[in-house]
């Protein structure tokens, strides 16, 4: 049999060069075997090869049956995440050693092309719900398997359900392949997210485009269409996680990646389906549902101009049994800080000052599943995290160097019943915590001297818990109309306290419900002419808390004419409540000279100055449209591409009304905000709601002499339009002897803000610390055997300087990362991963611009990075 098979081999290698690389893909499908009986063609599927596929998890025996074959196989890792496989060993062909072992797997393949197969559901299967096309990934529909054979996605409620918003997938398989070392980095590429907010490289001076562009906690937040990390809602398996900061930003860099199974974006009003912050849309972090085995891994890398220096070790082990399973993860990270010393373009910058965040993360998560009995399965995640972080900002006279103590557990439990008629009860809960102690003392530039230690903390608390059901109602033409509905509670707490005082403290509670309906009026298997696919969505969701009742609906279609085509289309409203920070930060009065605001008064006029937070504040509003083309031609299996435009109407943004001092008095835009000659009455009542009074008058308070109230608590008061366009797509084909994707995606962004009603509207995208009008991420990944090779370019343009009118320049990078895995050996270099990645290869500069004080970075920091070239090399061994 060996010698057979050794001759077939010679017979392939042989004829490929006697008729070229023309040749070669028939070589490979036709083999020439001479037996006694003369000369009999046979093909490459009838060839006979030594298989050894132990029984276990099917995405490494998949990996092995490649390697073994020589075949390149196709698939989606969500696809076969929690399946098994069979053991396969002995003499066979590949088609029957693949059948073997995908035999009772729910998965069937099919042949690309002379050098690929690919794996998907067999016919009858539950198809997974989702996009057709993601943006950077363009992975595949992405469900998640449960022993209850659960099949759920970002953005809707109903199992085996499609979201009629596009959905962005990026597998753990593309985040290996682009070298992204923690998911921070991930959100940071995709072209609908904002870097703004808080992300380490957020500099000093940011915050000139809002109070959310500075880095608290030293974690990431992700930051949809640049509506700010609190209009984001992140979720770590479906789950809420607490608040950080004073900003309601998510950390979701303390998710330790090797965990990750995937993380869907929906970059789509999202508050019908979870209900408040879901205005920019969603974002969920899916934990691997099985992993067999022990992986360690260690990292080092540094920017190649000094600065970031890092050093990163993790472990992730797991197992499955035939009624469950476990994954647990942890990582040890620390990075130095980038100076302004280390960049030629911030060598004036007062010292010292940090450009990129130090950073010392501790993190892990435990993710477990178990059935118990036939109907019942139990889910469990937990989340822990501790980060130090390191910030230095210096001014002409004094320095503030900025230590940050993190600290964040979830503990996520949930219960999975499953009831007759293929309905699903579900009992869910999540607790967290986030605690950030802020040490910022005030150092005398001249001798060192420590005048002031400011200690601020910020503490927030979670609570939800929620009740759910989905199952059939019906059997329509096109399928069955499912039904998705639930309620629950919800909590949060805040504090923040400043040494002695509170700045802030308050809670806020919500009960809410929800229903969920998908309606399949027309299917592939009925034959309408000119319609594929046709079904119907909507959803519907109330909210009643503190700060007042809301509801959300949402309406969705999806239309396929033929099944090269998808069209989905959606409309519905969001809301986000307003924050405990802007509802019961400190409340300030301050006594000015009149002159301050205006002129128009006598020289001893006075002012009433509000400022602080609001108790009375309303949600904010969002009415939010979206419409998509995929193209996924039949002809053409590797090729996907979509096409989204979408249309953001917020209303009832909290913002402080007036930042300013000036040109108060008589300007049109600030006439709601001022009450002119106030009554003694009027004085009394706000000076009893301020927690603070401040006299800078320089008299004592004489209610006869104040003109007028000026109230700069944070209200309901802003208005954006946001639009744009997402355009998506990747190519997949053969080369060679392995397999080329082309991916990319880019997004076009329009946005616009009033203050007030009565100014007109300026614009945000393309200006300095907001979002830039384009945003693009192309790349190519080759694949041959375990060795992957990927060559990626970001695209930012330029922003522009309101102050001064002058817009800077475009910032173009590129990343490559190789990346080698040796696959399963009978030695010691069995299941060894090494990666060399480098962002930013080029070494490319931010662009620039004229600031207005030293203490600030000249470039936009939450739009380019100051790291420069990012070289890393990385190990990892799995048993």
């Amino acid at each position: 049999m060996k010698t057979r098979t050794l001759r077939n081999a010679i017979s392939i290698v042989l004829f490929a060069l006697a008729t070229g690389s023309a040749g070669l893909a028939l070589a490979q499908e036709t083999t020439i075997d001479t037996t006694r009986s003369g000369r009999t063609a046979t093909t490459a599927s009838q060839v006979e090869t030594a298989f050894d596929l132990p029984a276990g998890k099917l995405a490494a025996a998949l990996n092995a049956f490649g390697m073994q074959s020589g075949l390149q196989m196709d698939y989606p890792p969500e696809l076969v995440a929690g399946r098994q496989a069979r053991a396969v060993l002995g003499y066979m062909t590949w088609r029957e050693a693949l059948t073997q072992l995908l035999e009772e797997s729910g998965l069937e393949y099919g042949v690309l092309d002379s050098r690929t197969v690919a794996i998907r559901r067999a016919a009858g299967q539950a198809r997974a719900a989702g996009s057709t096309v993601t943006t950077s990934s363009a992975t595949h529909p992405a469900p998640a398997a449960t022993n209850l054979e659960s099949v759920q996605v970002t953005g809707t409620r109903i199992r085996g359900g499609s979201s009629p918003s596009p959905v962005i997938t990026i597998g753990s398989e593309q985040i290996q392949q682009e070298g992204f070392a923690d998911l921070g980095e991930v959100i940071r590429s995709v072209p609908q997210n904002f870097s703004g907010g808080q992300n380490p490289g957020v500099a000093a001076g940011a915050a000139q485009g809002g109070p959310s562009n500075q880095n608290i906690t030293g974690g990431s937040g992700i930051n949809l269409r640049g509506l700010g990390p609190d209009a984001t809602l992140t979720l770590l398996n479906g789950r809420r996680m607490s608040y950080g900061g004073f900003s309601q930003a998510v950390d979701i860099s303390a998710i330790p990646v090797e965990a990750v199974e995937r993380l869907e974006i929906v970059p789509d009003g999202a508050s019908a389906i979870y209900g408040s912050d879901a205005v920019g849309g969603v974002a969920n972090v899916i934990l691997k549902p099985d992993f067999e085995g022990v992986t360690v891994g260690a990292r080092y890398g540094g920017a190649s101009e000094g600065g970031l220096t890092t050093h990163e070790y993790n472990a992730t082990a797991g197992t499955t049994w035939a009624t469950g399973g476990f994954i647990v993860a942890g990582e040890k990270i620390s990075s130095d800080p980038i100076y302004s010393e280390q960049r030629d373009y911030a060598q004036s910058m007062y010292r010292p000052s940090t450009l990129w965040q130090g950073n010392h993360l501790r993190s892990g998560v435990f993710s477990l599943h178990q059935s118990l009995g036939d109907a019942v399965e139990l889910h469990l995640d937990a989340l822990r995290s501790e980060r130090d972080s390191y910030t230095a900002q210096a001014y002409v006279d004094v320095d503030y160097p900025y230590n940050a103590e993190t600290k964040t557990t979830l503990l996520a439990p949930s219960l999975d019943v499953e009831l007759p008629g293929d309905w699903t009860l579900t009992f869910s809960a999540a607790v967290g915590k986030e605690n950030s102690s802020v040490a910022q003392p005030t150092v005398s530039r001249a001798d060192g001297v420590v005048t002031a230690n400011g200690l601020v903390a910020y503490r927030n608390k979670s609570l939800t818990y929620e009740i759910g059901a989905e199952g059939p109602l019906l059997t329509l033409p096109g399928g069955e109309a499912r039904l998705a509905t639930g309620a629950g509670y919800r909590y949060n707490d805040f504090l923040s306290p400043d040494g002695n005082t509170i700045d802030a403290g308050g809670d806020e509670s919500s009960r809410f419900a929800y229903a969920e309906l998908s309606l399949p009026l027309i299917g592939p298997a009925q034959g309408v002419g000119g319609i594929e696919r046709l079904a119907l969505t909507g959803a519907v969701r109330t909210e009643d808390g503190d700060y007042g009742r809301v509801t959300t609906p949402k309406l969705g279609v999806i239309y396929s004419p033929s099944a090269d085509l998808s069209l989905k289309a959606s409309w519905g409203k969001s809301f986000k409540a307003p924050t405990l920070f802007q509802r019961y930060f400190v409340r300030n009065a301050v006594y000015y000279p009149a002159a301050a605001f205006g002129a128009g008064y006598p020289a001893d006029a006075t002012a009433l100055w509000l400022s602080g937070g609001n108790a009375d504040l309303r949600p904010e509003r969002a009415r939010t449209w979206s419409a998509s083309l995929a193209f996924h031609p039949e002809a053409l299996t590797g090729l996907e591409a979509e096409l989204t435009w979408f249309s953001i109407d917020y209303t009832e943004r909290v913002v402080y009304p007036i930042s300013t001092t000036y040109d108060v008095f008589g300007n049109p835009i600030y006439a709601e905000f001022v009450d002119y000659d106030p009554s003694e009455v009027v004085q009394a009542e706000a000076l009893a709601n301020a927690s603070n009074f401040y006299n800078v008058v320089g008299k004592p308070y004489d209610a006869s002499k104040v003109v007028a109230i000026i109230d700069s608590r944070y209200a309901n008061a802003a208005q954006q339009r946001i639009k744009g366009v997402d355009l998506s797509g990747s190519y997949r084909l053969g080369l060679g002897m392995g397999q080329l994707t082309i991916r990319g995606s880019a997004s076009w962004l329009d946005s616009t803000q009033a203050l007030t009603a009565a100014q007109s509207p300026y614009h945000l995208a393309g200006t300095l610390f907001n979002p830039t009008r384009i945003n693009t991420r192309i790349g190519a990944v080759w694949q041959q055997g375990g060795f992957t090779a990927s060559l990626f370019g970001n695209y930012k343009s330029g922003v522009t300087d309101t102050t001064d009118g002058r817009k800077g320049a475009s910032f173009t990078t590129v990343d490559a990362t190789l990346h080698y895995d040796t696959g399963a050996r009978d030695d010691a270099w069995s299941n060894l991963v090494l990666e060399l990645s480098a962002q930013n290869l080029l070494n490319r500069a931010p662009p620039f611009y004229a600031v207005t004080s030293l203490a600030y970075a000249p470039y936009d920091s939450t739009n380019y990075s100051a790291v420069g070239r990012f070289l890393s090399l990385s190990v990892s061994k799995h048993w």
